[in-house]
């Protein structure tokens, strides 16, 4: 009997040292990479959507968050996430090669953003309003450049862009274009449409006190050489390629958790995409 004993004091001591205790894990904190002011997406103060979606993150998976910020959005993945700085960062492409993506929690897409008393015909980049229109409000370096440039609009409204971050240099450093400032100078009337990406644009469409119209473009679009300009994309999480657990983990958390991401999302005024039928790419 007291061999007996002895053998299974021996099985749970084993037992204790390879199963993972769950209450330790959990006293980890989730450190998630973000941007210190890089809204709507985050902030130091916690006011962006990512910084909420964070905040869910870590509430499903009983772990503290802390932020690991970064300025610079150029190298923050070289500069966190892979040197083990964090463990999870918000609002990557899903497929990011740079990482483990999970499945996505959202598709959104470009959109053009007009007021509403203008009643303009904003169906698609094939709209003659674009062609007439004195100022287009754009990001260079995004698709919406390249659909500029299919259109013949890029040229003329060059001066316009570069007037919106102060005629600055780009070489060798980061310009910033605020989404917020290029929707009020809709809101504004100092241009007719803006051309952005929905969901950084959202919140200030929401909040404008000039009523403005989103309108979702299509996502057939051509360059001028034929070629194809993708304008809808898919949103995930991303962790290091050595951690696959978390990558499970945050993929049930996903599935779980869909309806108040949704919410969360909705909230914030992005327009979602269905992508039942969207290949998947990662």
């Amino acid at each position: 009997m007291q061999t007996n004993n002895f053998f299974i004091t021996l099985l749970c001591l084993a037992a204790s040292l390879t199963i993972p205790d769950a209450r330790a894990e959990q006293s980890k904190p989730l450190k998630v990479c973000a941007a210190e002011d890089e809204m709507p997406y985050s902030n130091k103060a916690g006011e962006g959507f990512e910084n909420k979606l964070a905040e869910l993150v870590g509430k499903a998976l009983g772990r503290k968050v802390e932020y690991l910020y970064w300025s610079d959005p150029r190298y923050y993945l070289r500069d966190t996430l892979d040197k083990g700085l964090c463990d999870v960062v918000m609002g990557v492409d899903k497929g990011d090669p740079r990482v483990l993506t999970t499945q996505s929690y959202y598709r959104s897409g470009y959109v053009f953003i007009s007021r509403e008393s203008d009643d303009l015909d904003l169906l698609n980049w094939d709209s003659e309003v674009l062609r007439k229109a004195q100022r287009i409000a754009f990001i260079p370096g995004t698709p919406a450049e390249v659909m500029m440039r299919a259109i013949g609009r890029y040229n003329d409204m060059f001066n316009y862009s570069q007037e919106l971050v102060g005629f600055k240099s780009r070489r060798n450093q980061y310009i910033k274009y605020e989404s917020s400032k290029l929707v009020s100078e809709v809101s504004s009337g100092h241009a007719q449409i803006a051309a952005l990406w929905g969901p950084s644009a959202a919140r200030y469409v929401k909040a404008s006190t000039t009523p403005l119209v989103m309108t979702l473009i299509p996502d057939d679009n051509v360059r001028a050489d034929g070629q194809k300009v993708d304008l809808h994309f898919s949103t995930a999480m991303g962790v290091r390629k050595n951690d696959p657990t978390l990558l499970a983990q945050l993929n049930k958390l996903i599935e779980d958790k869909r309806d108040e991401i949704t919410e969360l999302l909705e909230e914030e005024g992005i327009p979602l995409v269905d992508e039942a039928d969207t290949p998947d790419k990662s």
